[in-house]
C-alpha cells in the first residue's frame, strides 16, 4: 500500500511537470505580447501565466478527484516558480514572503474577476478586467484587451470540451491566437 502511494506521487509529478511546462509555453507565446497588448515585462509574463493557469483551473474544477490533486500540485509549482523568479531578480530573503503574499493576492483577485466575466460569458466585462489588471497605472489610456478576452473565452470553451483522459494525463494544450503550440 505504501509503495503504491509513492508510485502514484511520482506519476503525478511527471504529469504535473509536463502540464506545467505546456501551460508556461502557452503563456510565453509571442503573439500575446506582440499582437494582443500584453507588455513583455516580468509583470506582463506573470499576468499571462496567471490567466492561462486560471483557464486551466476552471477546467480542472469539473475533473475527478485526481485531476483536482494535479491542479493543486500545479498551483504549488506556479508559486515555487514565482518564488524562484523573485529571488533571481535580487530580492533578498527578508523581502520574498512579502512579495509572495502580494503576488498570491493578485493571482486570486484575478481569478475572481476573470471567473465572474467568464461565468457571465461577457467578453466586454472580461476585457475591462484584463485592462484594469494588466495596466493598473494607465486607466482609460490602457490598450484594448478585447482580442485577449476573446481568446480567453474561446480557450475556455475548448478546454470544457476536452476529454477527461487528456486532462488526467497532463496533455492539455491550449490553442494560441497563432495556432496550436
Amino acid at each position: 500500500m505504501l509503495f503504491g502511494y509513492f508510485r502514484q506521487k511520482k506519476h503525478n509529478r511527471i504529469i504535473v511537470e509536463r502540464q506545467y511546462a505546456a501551460l508556461t509555453a502557452t503563456a510565453r507565446t509571442p503573439v500575446f505580447y506582440a499582437e494582443l497588448g500584453v507588455p513583455d515585462t516580468v509583470m506582463g509574463r506573470f499576468e499571462m501565466l496567471s490567466l492561462v493557469l486560471i483557464l486551466y483551473f476552471r477546467r480542472m474544477r469539473q475533473s475527478a478527484r485526481g485531476g483536482q490533486e494535479i491542479a493543486q500540485e500545479i498551483i504549488d509549482a506556479f508559486f515555487e516558480d514565482v518564488d524562484h523568479s523573485i529571488r533571481e531578480l535580487g530580492i533578498g530573503d527578508q523581502g520574498v514572503p512579502k512579495r509572495m503574499k502580494k503576488l498570491a493576492g493578485m493571482f486570486f483577485g484575478r481569478l475572481e474577476a476573470y471567473a465572474s466575466a467568464l461565468d457571465k460569458d461577457d467578453a466586454s466585462l472580461l476585457a475591462s478586467a484584463l485592462r484594469r489588471n494588466i495596466y493598473p497605472e494607465m486607466g482609460d489610456d490602457a490598450p484594448d484587451m478585447a482580442g485577449l478576452a476573446e481568446w480567453m473565452m474561446d480557450a475556455e470553451r475548448r478546454l470544457r470540451a476536452l476529454d477527461e483522459e487528456v486532462v488526467e494525463t497532463g496533455s492539455v494544450r491550449l490553442d494560441t491566437p497563432g495556432g496550436l503550440l
